[in-house]
């Protein structure tokens, strides 16, 4: 039977246990060889069978007995579990009736202490109130003898009596007791200062707990917030040694912070009594001595100190907020500022206007002294208006032309000093300006900008460079307009850079917005006018400048020679100089614009290139041999033309019909 229970494993399959146990029998595990038996292997399959029925019969008793037993323990458990159940009945029977007794008992006694007050209150009123009419009655006689009066160990208790006998004091006819309300007064006050004074002691020495007594003492008496007040004072005492009153009042107001709690039983007052001492005496009287000094003799140094002051009080208050001062710190912190700048805010935008146009005329004025150019009136009115029209729609140069010497009256240290002076104008005006008032301050520093950076700066460079474009028909070659075009073009990228990230978030959602826009836009339309009107007078001068070389340099010879079979010249002189100064345009346009301007500019320029190639070749008469140079002439303007990159600009095309300027 143990060599049967050995072949049982986990997990149990019955291939498996019929393979094993054929393996253990001799002769049953070589299956078709010499040693094996089928009726060895037969008997023992038939013996093992025997002994699985002997194991089945013995394990089936067992599991009987156990079933047996189990239901035997059953019914034991169960019935012990009803014997406490009914135990617990009992149990919470009387727990029950004991909760009842407690409760009336409870009742008895909450009557019984009822009674016991109802009587001892009267009888400790009556204790109190005879006290009272003792120590009254000292007053009356003029000498105090208790001891509570004469033992300054006893000033607590002492306190308290003066207090009450102060009180009944006031109710008291004056004619009758007007001495003896004189000595409880004098009393009262000489109690209260000394009071006062051993806070002032205790804190000296730094005993919490003696300040916190005698604090609790003052409480009722008129003098608390004396003793506030001393409080306030010494803890300011060494506290502002440093230069950065600001932080001393932080660090101080931290400190503080700690203490107080442990010291009086109204602790944000008190916190919030010290924050207002320190910015109605230390800050304020800090920020007066910062700003009126420069009031009225600086205007740079004020608003950047105004500047700086007010955004370390506002930081200061932040730091404030962590402390707790009452229900509604935002407000209390907010007019502890405004009593501070209050006067200072009021005009402030008037002041900064003010700076910003003495500031932007002085960068102006200095940089054209450094040019030695004395600024010229562009002139307004109605002759000047007329002139503009008349310029506009026939393009005309009105007026004599201005020699500028190449300078284009343009310069970006200007403009980044003018940019740099605006945007710090920009970020005082966020932080100072009232929010109700801050798009319409905010437009008026944006009006200061356009009037000096766009009007009075590049406009009047504008108006200067078109004066000084010459003439078409001018031997002049000196066109520095494109100049002026390239460093404008410059000038309006940072002037937009500033407008969307410095005064775009101040009016965002005002409507000074749609009114700033349209400034802009308003002013732009103006610059792109001239400069429009500008550029195309200078294409004219570029085309005068062709004609002068062709008129110059061609000659009818060229294309009808003498002598036919001598002719040594792959293009006439005139061509290779039109094409090299035509060259030198194209890329002075290139570096001079950026984006679509060059294509649309390059694209003008080709087109007049190619009407005056065309009308010139149509004045001369050709031979074979001056057809053939005409010829290459064509390919070379037409090479010239191809280096626009710009759409398809023939200058002369073979291919054209006799009759209109094609070659013979």
């Amino acid at each position: 039977m143990a060599t049967t229970a050995e072949l049982f494993e986990e997990p149990f399959v019955a291939d498996e246990y019929i393979e094993r146990l054929a393996w253990r029998t001799p002769g049953g595990g070589s299956r078709g060889g010499e040693a094996f038996d089928p009726k060895r292997l037969l008997e023992e399959f038939v013996n093992h069978i025997q002994e699985l029925q002997v194991m089945d019969e013995r394990i089936q008793r067992k599991v009987e007995k156990l079933e047996q037993q189990c239901q035997k323990e059953a019914k034991e458990f169960a019935k012990k579990v009803q014997e406490l159940q009914k135990s617990n009945q009992v149990a919470f029977q009387h727990f029950q009736e004991l909760d009842e007794h407690i409760s009336y008992v409870a009742t008895k006694v909450c009557h019984l202490g009822d009674q016991l007050e109802g009587v001892n209150t009267p009888r400790q009123r009556a204790v109190e109130a005879q006290k009272l009419m003792k120590y009254f009655n000292e007053f009356l006689d003029g000498e105090l003898k208790s001891d509570v009066f004469t033992n300054s160990e006893k000033i607590k208790e002492a306190a308290d009596i003066i207090q009450k006998l102060h009180l009944i004091a006031q109710e008291l006819p004056f004619d009758r007791f007007s001495e003896v309300k004189s000595k409880i007064a004098s009393k009262y006050h000489d109690l209260e200062c000394q009071l006062i004074q051993e806070f002032t002691n205790a804190q000296q020495r730094g005993e919490i707990s003696r300040m916190r007594e005698v604090a609790a003492v003052l409480l009722h008496f008129k003098g608390y917030s004396h003793c506030v007040d001393v409080y306030i004072k010494q803890c300011q005492e060494g506290a502002f040694l440093r230069n950065d009153v600001f932080e001393d009042a932080a660090i101080l107001c931290q400190r503080v912070n700690k203490q107080v709690g442990e010291v009086f039983s109204n602790p944000e007052t008190v916190l919030a009594k010290l924050i207002q001492n320190i910015f109605e005496v230390k800050l304020q009287s800090y920020v007066k001595d910062q700003l009126e000094e420069h009031r009225k003799s600086d205007a740079e140094q004020y608003l950047k100190n105004l500047y700086d002051l007010y955004t370390r009080t506002t930081n200061l208050s932040s730091k404030l907020m962590e402390f707790n001062l009452g229900t509604d710190k935002q407000t209390f912190l907010s007019k502890l500022i405004k009593s501070i700048f209050i006067s200072y805010l009021e005009n402030y935008i008037e002041v900064e206007i003010g700076y910003l146009k003495t500031r932007s005329a002085m960068i102006l004025q200095r940089y054209y002294d450094s040019k030695n150019h004395q600024k010229r009136s562009i002139g307004t009115g109605g002759i000047q208006d007329l002139k503009e029209r008349i310029r506009q729609r026939t393009n005309l140069p009105l007026g004599p032309s201005i020699d500028t010497h190449g300078e284009t009256f343009l310069s970006q240290e200007v403009v980044v000093n003018l940019l740099q002076e605006t945007k710090q104008a920009f970020e005082r005006c966020h932080r100072l300006s009232d929010p109700s008032d801050l798009p319409k301050n905010a437009f008026r520093i944006f009006s200061m900008l356009v009037e000096f950076l766009c009007t009075e700066h590049i406009d009047y460079a504008l108006e200067t460079g078109l004066a000084g474009i010459p003439s078409s028909d001018s031997r002049s070659a000196n066109l520095y307009f494109l100049d002026v075009v390239h460093q404008a073009n410059t000038i309006f990228h940072l002037f937009d850079k500033q407008f969307n990230d410095h005064l775009m978030p101040l009016i965002s959602s005002s409507p000074k917005l749609s009114e700033c826009l349209q400034k802009k836009k308003d002013i732009i339309e103006q610059m792109e006018v001239k400069l429009d009107m500008g550029i195309d007078r200078t294409l004219n001068c570029m085309i005068g400048q062709m004609k002068h070389i062709l008129a110059a340099e061609q000659k009818k010879t060229d294309f009808k020679p003498e002598d036919e079979n001598n002719v040594l010249i792959q293009y006439t002189n005139a061509c290779v100089k039109v094409c090299g100064y035509v060259r030198k345009q194209v890329e002075k346009i290139r570096n001079s614009m950026d984006g679509k301007n060059v294509d649309t500019v390059l694209m003008e320029l080709g087109v007049r290139f190619h009407r005056l190639i065309y009308e010139h070749l149509q004045q001369y008469s050709y031979s074979c041999m001056g057809g053939m140079l005409a010829i290459c002439d064509v390919a070379e303007y037409r090479k010239c033309a191809k280096d626009f990159k710009v759409g398809e600009i023939k200058c002369c095309d073979t291919s054209e019909p006799p009759g209109r300027g094609t070659l013979p």
